[in-house]
């Protein structure tokens, strides 16, 4: 059975959502693709503590490293290989929607940019997944679902450089061992 949660940060509150022990859902308020009319839970339990506790860390400004809890996202084979990739770009730095595409091809997947951008955009773990490391070819800050304002402000938050996003070739090479 999900359960919602609700989290503040500096960016306005965020929904969490935990099956069992896993984490399936973190949007900020008001993101297009959150869950609607959902009936928050009362105590928070470890899991969602365990996650609060990484989310302040991570806007106290430091690397909290990887996601507190196992990430259990619903979507197709295509979009969970696109995320599998967003988990891997390191915290202060950013790819471009080719990049990812490039090695999604390097895979077998028949995989635009386009198509990237779409499956990025239907990301439901903000953060946690960190779609906001993405950007266009020339380090603009295409879309967020949470909002263009608060992909600046965790880039910022992070360090990294939109205007300097991980070549292709260095993406992939960084990614040689990752399983799609």
């Amino acid at each position: 059975m999900e359960t919602f949660h609700l989290l503040r940060s500096p960016l306005g509150p965020l929904l969490l959502t935990l099956e069992e022990d896993s984490i399936t859902g973190l949007w900020f308020e008001g993101q297009g693709t959150a869950p609607k009319g959902a009936v928050l839970s009362g105590a928070a339990p470890a899991p969602v503590r365990a996650a609060a506790d990484w989310l302040a860390r991570y806007f106290g400004g430091k690397n909290p490293g990887p996601a507190p809890l196992p990430l259990k996202p619903q979507g197709t084979d295509f979009q969970k290989a696109v995320w599998t990739l967003l988990a891997h770009i390191p915290y202060g730095r950013t790819a471009a929607y080719g990049a990812l595409s490039a090695v999604l091809r390097e895979h077998g997947l028949n995989a635009s940019p386009r198509a990237v951008g779409n499956a990025v955009g239907r990301n439901p773990i903000s953060i946690l997944l960190p779609c906001h490391r993405v950007v266009g070819a020339d380090g603009s800050l295409t879309g967020y679902a949470g909002g263009t304002e608060r992909k600046a402000y965790l880039l910022s938050l992070e360090g990294a450089s939109a205007r300097r996003p991980m070549d292709p070739a260095a993406f992939a090479a960084f990614l040689h061992e990752t399983e799609i």
